[in-house]
Parts: structure tokens; C-alpha cells; sequence
């Protein structure tokens, strides 16, 4: 692991700084710093082509498809800079970080020249649908067809957790193709309409109030059938490369969010007096200890890619297990450290426990940000990866073990 960064990457992180000074409002990371409701509205709103003006949107990505080409250590200094001030760098999660490097991958040129401009400018919003209600950890079981009708795909079945579903314009959607292969040889990687007749999205509430997930419905759906990646019967090769990019992309910043959280549980247990329990403290170290592990391990994934060794299957599936269940005990710690209070809705404010860039809930159940940032760590064992799946990869691909036996039909 190399924690040392090439000379002339400093001289990168000048032009990144200043670019930031010179395009976020006035005052923003100073201390104090605040803005009304409409004003953030109008910069979540101009924020994106901001971003696409200056070419940071995807910045990583070959010129001649609109990135700048960064190398994997300039985009590792911008993606600090811009952490450094909590300045939104994306402008749509599943299109800038999963489908768009998959279609750039294993996109023809038509569908390459069709998608990537319209993500580079934030003007399509994306879903994944993978998981369904009967194939989630076993993904490759999944049951959504897609048929083959003249020049289109006739798409039926149901996802499900889908997350965004209700704002999204396009879903990259695994359906079976080839009912008579085999599970992981009949699956095509679809690039799917949302807004069209056959497609019913259905949020799921979380106990916040929030619906980020949603059940999704199609009955006769359709899309092109060139809208294929990477090729008919050959989805499940394709999507694997999604999920490598969306367990991988987090490198040195990843734990940060972490850290305000934590931050956050010790103001509460110095407020509460749990801090002088030792019981507490104790549990306060371990937390902290492993946050700073996360901080290593982005290191070390880091150095990984550098040095073009690519372990990322054994260090995305490491990785995805540590922090998600870190994150878990370490919000299980926050609802320990309030008490009585974790069991009421008081909104978000100071004496709760308040993350800068936290998660809303809902204006008519009003979390607080320690309790929605616990509601939500429920889910993070589960997504991108059940941790049972992750323990399996590690077992199997690492230390040599027996693969997991298949149960009996």
C-alpha cells in the first residue's frame, strides 16, 4: 500500500480547489454557512450543468466521449476536493457510477452516441433492475422475460427494491431471453423506457416514512431490441461489470460519511453523559478503529488499481462486507447512545444528533438524521451483495473453501 500521491497530482488538486472556489456560492464549507429552502432548490437544480460545463460529470471518462480522460489518480484527487467541501460531484448516481462505464464497455458506438450524452448532462435519470422477489442473492434464478416481437423486446415479470424507480427515465434491466439455457447463460442486459405503457412502479415505505425502493410491474413493456449490452444471452458477464463499479468507486473518500456519523454519536454521548460509561467509550474506539480501517483499505484499493493487480472481486466483496455491518453496530451504538430519546420523532436539530448531508425523511415523520442514517444501515447488508454472499465469495475465491452446496428441488 502507497500512501504517498505523484508530484504533479498536487498541481491537479490546485486547479480542482480553485475551480470549486470559483463556481460553489459564496461562504459554502465556512463555518455558519446556510441557505434557505429556495436556495437550495435552485443550486440542487443548476448544480448539474455546472458540473457538465466544467467537465467534471464522469470526468474519468475518454475524451472522445466527453470526459477528460483523468487518470485513476486525478480522479481520485478531485473526488477528494470535492468531498474536502461536501460538493455534490454527480449528477445521476446509477447513470455516472454503473450503467454509463458498463455501456462504455460493452456499448456499440450506436447505443454509446444514443445514452452517454444524456448522462453526461444529468438529463436521464436511471434504475437498476436486478433483484426480484423470488432472486435476490441467487440473481441468476431471476423469472422477467423478454421476447422477441419484430424489432422490439416484449418485457414481462417484477422487480423489486428498486431504488429511484419512481424518477427514473430508463431502467438497465436483466431479463431471460433464453428460457431453455442455462440460468447464467440465458440472461440479456436490456436498456429499458420507464415512461410507457406496461411499466407500473409501486414505492415501498420505509419505516422513516421515506420510499427510495419500489416494486416494479411490467406487463407487455417494450423496448428496442438494439438495446441490448453487450449482447444477446450474454447479460450476466455484463452486469457483473456494473456491480464491480458500484462496489468499487468509492477508493479514498468512502469513509467519510462514516466519520460525520460518528462525529455526531460522540456530541450525543458527551450531551447524554454516556461518555463517561466505559462500556460506551469502549464501543466508541472499536467504531472509530474501524472507520479508520475502511480509510486504509480505500488506500489500499487505490494502490491496487495503480499497480493494475485488480484483486477487485476479493477487495469489493472484503470491502462491501466490513463497512456495511461497521455501519450497522455503529448505528445500533447511536440508538444506544440516545436512550429514550431514539424511541421518538424529533426531527432533525442539534439535540438528535445532526450529519451534515444526512438523509431526509419525511415532513410527516420526522426522524432525526442519526435515527434515518439507522433505518437506512438495515439495508446495507443487503445491497450490492448480501454479506452472506460476500462471506461465500471470500471463502470460496480466497481461502479455497468448498463452494456453498446447491439446496435440493
Amino acid at each position: 500500500m502507497d500512501l504517498s500521491y505523484p508530484v504533479e497530482s498536487e498541481a491537479f488538486r490546485a486547479e480542482v480547489r480553485a475551480w470549486l472556489e470559483a463556481n460553489l456560492p459564496e461562504g459554502w464549507g465556512q463555518p455558519g454557512f446556510s441557505m434557505t429552502p429556495e436556495e437550495r432548490h435552485a443550486f440542487n437544480t443548476n448544480w448539474p450543468e455546472t458540473l457538465f460545463a466544467g467537465g467534471w460529470i464522469c470526468a474519468g471518462w475518454p475524451k472522445e466521449y466527453g470526459g477528460k480522460g483523468l487518470s485513476l489518480i486525478e480522479q481520485v484527487v478531485a473526488n477528494e476536493e470535492f468531498a474536502r467541501l461536501e460538493a455534490p460531484l454527480r449528477a445521476d448516481f446509477f447513470g455516472d457510477t454503473l450503467v454509463g462505464p458498463t455501456i462504455l464497455q460493452w456499448g456499440t458506438e450506436e447505443q454509446k452516441k444514443e445514452f452517454i450524452p444524456g448522462i453526461l448532462q444529468g438529463k436521464i435519470a436511471w434504475c437498476q433492475g436486478f433483484s426480484e422477489p423470488n432472486s435476490g442473492s441467487d440473481l441468476a434464478s431471476l423469472g422477467t422475460t423478454a421476447v422477441l416481437d419484430g424489432d422490439e423486446w416484449v418485457i414481462n415479470g417484477q422487480k423489486v427494491w428498486t431504488t429511484q424507480a419512481q424518477h427514473a427515465d430508463y431502467v438497465f434491466l436483466l431479463c431471460r431471453t433464453d428460457p431453455t439455457a442455462p440460468q447464467h447463460s440465458g440472461i440479456s442486459y436490456l436498456l429499458v423506457p420507464m415512461h410507457q405503457p406496461g411499466v407500473e412502479v409501486r414505492p415501498i415505505i420505509q419505516v422513516d416514512g421515506t420510499a427510495e425502493f419500489n416494486e416494479v410491474f411490467f406487463t407487455d413493456a417494450r423496448c428496442s431490441k438494439d438495446n441490448v449490452v453487450g449482447g444477446v444471452n450474454n447479460g450476466w458477464k455484463v452486469a457483473m461489470t456494473t456491480l464491480g463499479f458500484e462496489r468499487g468507486s468509492s477508493s479514498t473518500t468512502g469513509y467519510r460519511r462514516f466519520l460525520k456519523e460518528w462525529d455526531a454519536i460522540v456530541r450525543a454521548a458527551k450531551r447524554k453523559g454516556a461518555n463517561e460509561n466505559p462500556l460506551v467509550r469502549d464501543r466508541l474506539v472499536q467504531s472509530w478503529e474501524k472507520i479508520k480501517i475502511m480509510q486504509i483499505n480505500g488506500w489500499r484499493s487505490l494502490t491496487d488499481g495503480l499497480n493494475g493487480t485488480h484483486h477487485t472481486a476479493l477487495l469489493g466483496a472484503t470491502n462491501k462486507m466490513f463497512w456495511s455491518e461497521t455501519h450497522r453496530d455503529t448505528m445500533e451504538l447511536a440508538m444506544d447512545v440516545l436512550g429514550m430519546d431514539a424511541q421518538i420523532l424529533t426531527g432533525s436539530g442539534e439535540a438528535e444528533g445532526t450529519v451534515p448531508g444526512s438523509r431526509r425523511g419525511r415532513d410527516d415523520y420526522p426522524v432525526s438524521d442519526l435515527q434515518a442514517s439507522f433505518f437506512f444501515s438495515r439495508s446495507e447488508t443487503i445491497w450490492g451483495g448480501t454479506a452472506e454472499i460476500q462471506r461465500n465469495i471470500i471463502g470460496e475465491r480466497a481461502l479455497g473453501l468448498p463452494k456453498e452446496p446447491k439446496p435440493a428441488k
